[in-house]
């Protein structure tokens, strides 16, 4: 049985965000627009942080562009391809506008399927807004971290101006007709700056964190204003049912009155507005990785990691540079199977791989030290083995070498403390050659979905994680074929096509 998401056992720290006169959504005063409403044709205007390209450059050298990977553009840039429609969001390089963005990809701005348009951050703004409030305010936050929570008070402003930002922008696209879905926690109050706008629904988010109980979200001052900026949405989308509950359960706490059982789900009352939630569980695109990993390239790749291997079982780690992701519980758990098992020493070797992230900020940095000081105490601790029990990198791989260490992993270390839904996860499942064994999280949204295939484990608890790598060495592989062969079919079956699919047909439409 799955257990429930633990959430740091820190005190909440209470953290104060100035809140202005007339309340957090005081600004100048302006005469409301009369309200635009929008078609329900087929058109998708989405808002994400980042666009899918990403502009280096500058204004005297030129600019340049190169595509975005992840899970988001995966999942929503065949659709806008299909459908038609606009994706909003920041190029990704300080002061980069829409000109920056014309220079730079001609063909998506002006006669491709779908447009871009462009939100500028200037570097203050990108140090407000991404490294301050979404980052060391919301990110420790929603993932249970309270104590980490910087309170600064310029960031809070500049969070809501840049929201401000995204929604003019959105306005200045909404006339034509479509369904606005907004993406994460970088944009939870794009859809109040809309209604402030006059843009009349229908509007969507998805938020792709975990979403944490209402007494965390209750250590901030401005915690209410962020609950009351998504009851502005039409549709809120969340990763499994427990994050549905935990904001229904916010919402509560301040609006007991807005709550209602409809349709099978959760349906809020705020104002004139009724809000539905859900739970839509974000995947990935099964069929591309699955033949990916087939491809002879990589299945070459393999065949030579395997070479190299030997007669020792891979165990394999790939985490962002991340306080939330585990990664030195998940050391701490290997270390304590190599003290208490020696038959194992030189049988097994520990591949974590740490995707350099956000290491500007210091509860950053200081998790990068914590895990390369376990490294090096690790290896020197059995340095008397033929090799190092684990090898570290601090870095990236392509593609192919990513998908041949999936392909040949004989276990998956997936061990965030909390974590919305870990795509590694089903990445390692539809690449695995069939005999893999994937170790999860109980605090991964993963685990709602894979809890019957994996091997479920408390990171926080070392003796659990060590407990689970002995297993999954010792599994007949029989057991781990069955096992994998389910898996497979789960993710299959629960692809990034029918996510978007089940989310798009929840979206209100115009009556």
């Amino acid at each position: 049985m799955i257990r429930p998401r633990r959430f740091s056992g820190r005190d909440p720290s209470t953290l104060r965000f100035p809140v202005p006169k007339g309340g957090p959504w005081a600004a100048p005063p302006s005469r409301r627009p009369r309200a635009r409403r929008m078609a329900s044709g087929g058109r998708l205007l989405v808002a994400s942080n980042r666009l899918p390209l990403r502009l280096t450059g500058g204004a005297e050298d030129g600019w340049s562009c190169s595509p975005a990977t992840g899970g988001l553009v995966t999942a929503l840039e065949p659709v806008l391809r299909r459908r038609g429609g606009t994706w909003v969001g920041w190029p990704g390089c300080p002061d980069a506008g829409q000109e920056a963005l014309a220079q730079a990809a001609p063909a998506l701005v002006g006669g491709a399927p779908y447009g871009l348009r462009a939100v500028s951050l200037n570097r203050e703004e990108e140090h407000c807004f991404y490294q301050g409030f979404s980052n060391q305010v919301l990110w420790p936050l929603l993932h249970g971290f309270s104590a980490l929570c910087d309170p600064d008070p310029e960031y809070w402003r500049s969070y809501r101006e840049v929201n401000r930002r995204f929604a003019e922008r959105l306005a200045e696209v909404a006339g034509g007709g479509g369904t606005v879905w907004v993406h994460d926690y970088h944009l939870m109050l794009v859809a109040r700056e809309l209604r402030e706008l006059g843009v009349d629904g229908p509007l969507s988010f998805f938020l792709h964190t975990p979403f944490p109980p209402g007494e965390l979200l209750e250590s901030v001052s401005c915690g209410h204003a962020l609950v009351e900026g998504l009851l502005h949405y039409d549709l809120v989308g969340f990763q499994t049912e427990q994050d549905q509950a935990h904001f229904v359960d916010a919402v509560r706490r301040i609006h007991p009155e807005a709550l209602s059982e409809a349709g099978g789900g959760v349906e809020l009352t705020f104002g004139d507005r009724r809000v539905r939630t859900g739970a839509f569980p974000i995947s990935i695109d099964f069929k591309e990785f699955f033949g990916a990993a087939h491809n002879p390239v990589v299945m070459g790749m393999a065949w030579d990691l395997r070479r190299r291997l030997g007669d020792r079982s891979l165990l394999l780690g790939v985490d962002r540079l991340d306080y939330s992701k585990g990664i030195p519980q998940k050391l701490r758990g290997f270390r304590r199977v190599l003290r208490r098992h020696p038959e194992l020493r030189g049988r097994m070797v520990l591949k974590q791989l740490v995707i350099p992230s956000r290491d500007g900020i210091p509860a950053y940095r200081a998790t990068k030290v914590e895990i390369e000081g376990l490294v090096r105490a690790i290896n020197q601790e059995f340095a008397d083995l033929d090799s190092p029990p684990v090898e570290y990198q601090y870095g990236s791989w392509d593609r192919m070498e990513l998908l041949a260490h999936y392909r040949e992993a004989d276990v998956a270390l997936v061990t965030p403390l909390n974590d919305g839904m870990n795509l590694v996860a089903k990445e390692y499942v539809a690449s695995n050659g069939g005999g893999g064994v994937l170790i999860l999280s109980q605090g991964a949204g993963a685990a709602w979905e894979l809890g019957r295939e994996a091997l479920i484990v408390d990171p926080g608890d070392p003796d659990a994680v060590a407990r689970a790598i002995v297993e999954a060495h010792s599994m007949p592989l029989r057991e781990r074929r069955r096992r994998m062969t389910s898996a497979q079919a789960v993710v299959r079956s629960r692809d990034v096509h029918r996510w978007v699919e089940g989310f798009l047909s929840r979206t209100p439409r115009m009556a």
